[in-house]
């Protein structure tokens, strides 16, 4: 009874954040309570004891993770005068003390540190998730992806009651929102859809996690109905959701997942990687095309003002003023609205630049960028040995999935500026970090012969 409590712990946290983490800026209340229930969980973690070593590429991620939070802490340390206000972007700083006769003060890297400190605790439910598993292992695999499941399902069905509202559908959980599209548990309707995109190869994974633990053919075909069933409401939340990248990565991470499940039984051939690679050059060419209509390439790119071309274009203009330093984390909305063309303003307002990397850009500079090239090699190198592997955990596979895709989508999309979303990429780091052995199938053992053995799912 402890042992299956503890390895539901980290899947009824998963719950908890997809269900109440859905936006960035809204959810204030239900935000701090998962940033509550996070701290409890590291305190937790740093009480216990793990029974075994940590793995090489887990001790690599949480040194990434390390490295996360020593360049936030840095953007705190207080600086003197003669060495902050030499730093690229702060004259207006140091001209406003002159006008008001004031000497220079002690002040941080970060220009706001009160909202990089902000900034920092919605990290906390992506880092108790990750310490959960890579730390305390206090999961199931297959919860977690049944976690993925279900809440994908349940928020396609609040998405069609969203739809049949109209606008003033009290559906919508958030004041601030997507109305008129499928945005579930989130505030945006392209969060929704990055979340339909992660579940996508963890539905192959529970399919082969029944195949590999050797379940009846009667089972195992009903199993497959129900999940197919998933996908196809997913499908449908990825065209209620109304996300033109979403829609244009459905197709590579469907492929991919389904290579998941072809390769059960034989290696993986080198050259997949690249038909992969060029379906997913061919499925977001295809989503920017002009029939689709977006906003960065589209005709409306050019006039809306808050456009992602116009997002774009201002936010890279104010990346290369603060170079290589950054403005600090959390100060993109400042500096955003300083180097906004006065004669476009308008009532709409730019809470994130829609493009992860350029605002990591800004508010974090080259080691903020180097400290995600860093994580893309990881990654990379990761996925390379749990798919050359015949032994591999369908879950970590799917997991790197998951990873790509998210990736993928944040550089349209802010997706893991939600503790919804991060925790789904920190829970898939954590998989890949220390994958499980692939439970062997029942039936192919001799009961008399085959030895005990400890199956995590």
């Amino acid at each position: 009874m402890i042992h299956r409590i503890r390895v539901g712990l980290m899947p009824a946290f998963l719950l908890s954040c997809l269900l109440l983490g859905g936006a960035s800026a809204a959810g204030w209340w239900s935000n701090l309570a998962l940033q509550i229930a996070a701290l409890l969980l590291l305190f937790y973690a740093a009480t216990s004891r793990r029974g075994t070593p940590l793995s090489s590429a887990s001790r690599q991620l949480l040194w990434l993770a390390a490295l996360l939070l020593a360049l936030i802490l840095l953007q705190l340390v207080p600086l003197p005068p003669g060495l902050w206000s030499h730093l690229p972007g702060r004259e207006p700083i140091v001209e406003g003390y002159r006008l008001l006769g004031r000497p220079l003060p002690w002040l941080p890297l970060s220009l706001e540190p009160f909202k990089t400190v902000s900034s920092a605790l919605w990290l906390l439910p992506a880092a108790a998730m990750l310490i959960g598993i890579v730390v305390l292992g206090a999961y199931r695999s297959s919860w977690l992806a049944w976690c993925l499941a279900i809440v994908s399902i349940v928020s396609v069905a609040m998405g069609a009651l969203q739809l049949a509202g109209g606008q003033g559908s009290s559906a919508y959980l958030y004041e601030i929102t997507n109305f008129g599209a499928m945005t579930g548990f989130f505030s945006n309707a392209n969060h929704l859809a990055t979340l339909l995109l992660s579940t996508i190869p963890f539905l192959a994974a529970l399919y082969l996690n029944a195949l590999n633990k050797g379940r009846s053919l009667q089972k195992s075909s009903g199993l497959l109905v129900v999940l197919a069933g998933t996908g196809a409401v997913i499908v449908v939340g990825l065209a209620g959701a109304t996300s033109i990248a979403g829609m244009g990565l459905a197709l590579p991470v469907a492929g991919a997942s389904a290579l998941l499940v072809f390769s059960r039984k034989r290696r993986v051939p080198a050259w997949t990687a690249i038909v992969l690679a060029l379906l997913l050059a061919g499925s977001v060419a295809a989503a920017f095309s002009a029939p689709f209509n977006n906003n960065l390439t589209g005709e409306q790119s050019k006039t809306a003002e808050d456009s992602r071309l116009h997002s774009f274009t201002t936010t890279a203009r104010a990346a290369g003023e603060f170079l290589p330093f950054g403005s600090g984390i959390g100060t993109f909305q400042q500096i955003y609205r300083a180097h906004e063309d006065p004669a476009r303003v308008g009532r709409y307002f730019m809470n994130h630049t829609h493009g992860d990397y350029l605002e990591l850009a800004l508010e974090m500079g080259v080691p903020g960028l180097l400290l995600v090239l860093a994580f893309v090699l990881w990654w990379m190198r990761r996925t390379f040995v749990l798919w050359s592997r015949d032994d591999a955990d369908p879950f970590a596979r799917a997991a790197t999935i998951a990873i790509g895709a998210i990736l993928a989508h944040s550089i349209v999309d802010y997706p893991l500026r939600t503790a919804a979303m991060s925790t789904v990429f920190a829970m898939c780091c954590g998989l890949i970090a220390d994958p499980r052995a692939k439970v062997q199938a029942r039936a192919a053992q001799d009961p008399k012969k085959a030895a005990r053995h400890l199956s995590a799912d």
